[in-house]
């Protein structure tokens, strides 16, 4: 079948990584979603599942009775059952390794070397294959061992610290960390990929969730190292431009503004506000001095916009060119004009799923399926048998 089965100007061979294989040993999110992004491109990926299956089938049932997790990062695999502790699957994963040019793995650090698959051994074996390990904070300090779900991570990295409310630090809403060390492990294997073709041999990457939210907490981090300190929680402002947050207008409707230099800052006043000298206030001039008197600032700006319509300060904004945005629902995200959307057959049912985020001229217009637990078991034991 097709790999684009919708499109009439492609074909499966017009895809940027057609013809590279793909064996992952995955669970959960952040390997699944790293090799999803590659067999949408192309890639042939092969999942390797323990009998019972990999554990975030079982999340949920919100995507027609499967998990929304994993039809979100699963589309368009081969499920294969397989236990390569065994003897006959441990040389069948073996045959699959021989042809395969990119390997990935998020197992406990540890599991796979003492099953004699760790990536070091396998590139001694393999030379052109390309190896990517995914785990929670790297190896070879005391953290390592660390168990790694999403929310400790944040919580380990200081992501949280800087999240929610004054006085309330918060969990960011989606798994931010697991879906970070997907998109870090997937740029690095398109590289290692890159490599290859000049010099013919395989690489070893390796991401962690730590390495990918420390890299995201850079900036705090260099505040609270060499500045006055890191911001803490701001809730719906931003800790060092202002007026930047949140306001609601007289009928209920929140919104965020953002003013990002003092020519902004003086439209704002005169054509939404009704308050032109604010702009030349002493007080309030420039953002600096906005920062030092953010209460000031942000009441003036709340009492104001608190005073109008919805209807009349969206109509105010478009007009004096004022960033904004509306605090919507996640209800409301279903309904957003910008929301592009791909149907996917789940259980028998059309899904719509959000699309892929990058946009390429090899773009299908739809999803492939997600495989059930061992769907290619079969085939894949015939086709690559001794």
């Amino acid at each position: 079948m097709s790999l684009l089965q919708s499109t009439d100007s492609l074909t499966s061979a017009d895809l940027p990584l057609s013809g590279i294989l793909v064996i992952s040993i995955e669970q959960a999110v952040a390997a699944p979603l790293a090799t999803c992004r590659l067999a949408d491109a192309g890639a042939r990926v092969i999942k390797i599942e323990r009998p019972e299956g990999d554990f975030a089938r079982g999340y949920d049932h919100a995507a027609a009775g499967e998990a929304s997790y994993f039809v979100w990062t699963n589309r368009g695999k081969e499920s294969l059952v397989l236990d390569y502790k065994q003897t006959p699957d441990a040389e069948l994963l073996h045959r699959l390794l021989a042809k395969a040019d990119v390997f990935v793995q998020n197992l406990a650090p540890g599991a796979l070397n003492r099953a004699g698959f760790g990536s070091e051994e396998l590139r001694k074996r393999y030379p052109r294959l390309i190896t990517c390990d995914i785990s929670g904070y790297g190896e070879g300090h005391a953290a390592s061992d660390l168990k790694a779900y999403d929310l400790l991570v944040q919580c380990e990295s200081g992501l949280v610290s800087v999240s929610g409310s004054p006085g309330e630090p918060g969990r960011i809403g989606v798994s931010v960390c697991d879906i970070g060390a997907g998109m870090n492990a997937h740029s690095a294997i398109l590289n290692a990929l890159l490599l290859r073709q000049r010099t013919g041999s395989g690489s070893a990457v390796s991401v962690s969730l730590f390495d990918g939210a420390a890299d995201w907490m850079t900036v705090p981090y260099v505040h609270e190292r060499y500045g006055a300190g890191a911001p803490g929680p701001a809730g719906l402002a931003h800790p060092s431009i202002a007026p930047y947050g949140g306001f609601v207008s007289h009928d209920g409707v929140r919104v965020v503004i953002s003013i990002q230099n003092d020519r902004e800052w003086a439209r704002l006043c005169s054509q939404v506000l009704g308050a032109p000298e604010a702009a030349q206030d002493s007080r309030m001039a420039t953002n600096a001095l906005r920062v030092a008197n953010r209460a000031l600032v942000d009441g003036l700006v709340a009492e104001r916009m608190g005073q109008q319509s919805w209807a009349a300060l969206e109509k105010a904004l478009n007009f004096a060119q004022i960033a904004y945005g509306q605090v919507r629902e996640v209800a409301d995200l279903v309904q957003h004009p910008a929301l592009r959307t791909w149907p996917m057959s789940v259980q028998g049912q059309t899904l719509q799923m959000v699309a892929p985020p990058a946009r390429s001229p090899w773009d299908a217009g739809q999803f492939r399926p997600v495989p059930s637990l061992g769907e290619h078991s079969q085939a894949l034991r015939e086709e690559f048998g001794a």
